[in-house]
């Protein structure tokens, strides 16, 4: 895609997306809404926000009632500590009060994926498919380190001072010598996030270890994947698959951490036939 494309589907993405904004408990949680038909709950990745799933909406709310969840310290939901175990109960929460039918496609990218993956370990009668993009059920241990250094750079600095490592980690090297104007999309995003918030989530993914309950789950998997992923790379995902009993694996080709974002066409059709099964 050359840059002139780029800019021209940013444009659009800030364009009134037909959604309808969602709130439960009191306000603490938030969402976006759009489409009709079978359920489909969108969690997002933590240097994204909702908005990395705009490029592919419109087809997913041609056939689906699509629920983009925020997650806490996004988008006005609020923060619930530094314990999974708190990620999973405010996933649970928000499909009872948005109504969520247990035939449900949940769908996450990179931290959310990791949430929804837990949330699927622990409640997999509550969904009928999961699709996972660019997800680690645990790091090693440079993979920890990473999250480390952004908390500390985030309470030392703000969010602001992590623009150039999230770009670095969302997209590819090629990537952004095509598309230099994505780091000031990163900085703009993560600006909206809460630095609290953000550094419980780099604490829950420094101490993640979902592997060993990968084996009992039940929910019928798809784990997707950027080639070039540096934040989740493909052998981090391959865990998942390998492990998930049968479980499906599709790499992109020169593709980075976000494939919703940066190759939608290449996403929507590797996720196609899953979702409507």
């Amino acid at each position: 895609m050359q840059a002139d494309a780029y800019s021209r589907r940013l444009a659009w993405a800030r364009l009134p997306m037909d959604t309808t904004e969602l709130t439960a408990s009191g306000g603490k949680i938030t969402s976006a809404r759009k489409g009709k038909g079978r359920d489909l709950v969108v969690l997002h990745s933590l240097l994204t926000d909702r908005h990395a799933f705009d490029p592919v909406l419109p087809a997913l709310s041609a056939r689906f009632r699509v629920t983009l969840l925020n997650l806490p310290g996004f988008h006005g939901s609020r923060a619930v500590g530094a314990a999974i175990d708190a990620y999973v109960a405010f996933v649970r929460e928000a499909f009872n009060e948005f109504k969520i039918a247990r035939d449900a496609i949940l769908m996450g990218n990179g931290y959310g994926g990791t949430v929804a993956l837990a949330f699927a370990i622990a409640h997999g009668d509550r969904i009928g498919r999961l699709v996972l993009a660019d997800v680690a059920a645990g790091f090693p241990p440079a993979g920890k380190q990473a999250f480390r250094v952004m908390s500390e750079k985030v309470a030392s600095g703000g969010l602001g001072a992590i623009a150039d490592i999230a770009a670095n980690r969302v997209f590819h090297a090629a990537y952004l010598a095509k598309h230099p104007q994505a780091l000031e999309e990163r900085r703009a995003v993560l600006l909206k996030i809460d630095p609290a918030a953000f550094r419980e989530a780099c604490a829950i993914l420094v101490d993640a270890d979902l592997v060993p309950g990968l084996p009992k789950l039940k929910v019928p998997t798809l784990v997707v994947c950027g080639e070039l992923d540096q934040a989740t790379p493909p052998v981090l995902n391959k865990v998942i698959a390998s492990k998930v009993p049968g479980a499906r694996y599709i790499e992109i080709k020169t593709c980075g951490h976000c494939p919703p974002l940066e190759q939608p066409k290449e996403f929507l059709a590797a996720i196609e036939d899953f979702i409507n099964h």
